[in-house]
C-alpha cells in the first residue's frame, strides 16, 4: 500500500500551460515546471465505489525527485524524499519507516517526475477529450509490473486539477489540487528528514 501510494504521490504537480489538448498540456510540464506548491484532497474509492477513505493537506513538489507530503487530517502523517531516500512518519505511531527511492518506486510513475526520460517510453499517452469545460489525458504503463492499471489527468486553463489512479484492484485513489503555486522559491532542506527523538526507525 506504501509503494502505491508512494507512487501516485510522485505524479502529483501543477502545470500551468496554454496548449489546447491535455497531452499538450502533460508535455508542457517538462519545460515549465520545477517546482510546486498546493494544497491537496485525496479519496480512495473501493471496487463498488464504496468511499474507503478521505484525507487532506499539503504538498510540495522539487525538481528532479524531491517531494514532501503533509497530511494534517484524518490523520497526521509525513511522506518526504530528498530524490535518494523516502520516509514515511506516522505520527500517531511514532514510527518513521525508511527506503531508498529506487527500492520503494523502481520503474513506476515516479519516472515522470524524478528524471528527464520521454515520459512516452515508460506510458502510452492518450487523449481523452474535453468534459466539464476540462481537458482529460490518460496515461497507460508501459511496465507491467508498475501496480496500477491507468492514469487519468485533467487539466483546467491553468493547471492539473484531478489526478485519478487505477490499479489492477480495482481501487481508485483521487486527488483534487487548490491554491496551485507554480515554480515557488521552495528550499530544499525541506526534503530532508531527520526521525525526531524516541520514535522507532524501520529500514535503511
Amino acid at each position: 500500500m506504501i509503494k502505491l501510494i508512494l507512487m501516485f504521490l510522485m505524479l502529483s504537480v501543477s502545470i500551468v500551460a496554454n496548449a489546447a489538448t491535455g497531452k499538450q498540456r502533460l508535455q508542457d510540464f517538462f519545460s515549465d515546471v520545477s517546482a510546486v506548491r498546493a494544497d491537496f484532497k485525496q479519496q480512495v474509492l473501493g471496487k463498488d465505489k464504496q468511499n474507503l477513505q478521505e484525507t487532506s493537506g499539503q504538498m510540495l513538489l522539487l525538481r528532479p525527485g524531491r517531494f514532501r507530503w503533509d497530511y494534517k487530517k484524518p490523520y497526521e502523517q509525513q511522506i518526504i524524499s530528498n530524490g535518494k531516500k523516502v520516509w514515511l512518519y506516522d505520527v500517531d505511531l511514532e514510527q518513521v519507516t525508511v527506503k531508498t527511492v529506487d527500492g520503494v518506486l523502481g520503474s513506476t510513475p515516479a519516472l515522470l517526475l524524478s528524471s528527464d526520460t520521454p515520459i512516452e517510453e515508460n506510458f502510452t499517452v492518450n487523449e481523452l477529450g474535453t468534459e466539464q469545460d476540462l481537458q482529460w489525458v490518460e496515461l497507460l504503463p508501459l511496465e507491467k509490473e508498475s501496480g496500477f492499471e491507468r492514469l487519468v489527468l485533467a487539466f483546467d486553463d491553468t493547471n492539473l486539477v484531478s489526478m485519478e489512479l487505477h490499479d489492477a484492484f480495482g481501487q481508485l485513489t483521487r486527488l483534487l489540487f487548490s491554491n496551485i503555486e507554480r515554480n515557488p522559491v521552495i528550499d530544499p532542506v525541506k526534503f530532508d528528514f531527520i526521525p525526531p527523538k524516541d520514535v522507532d526507525v524501520i529500514g535503511e
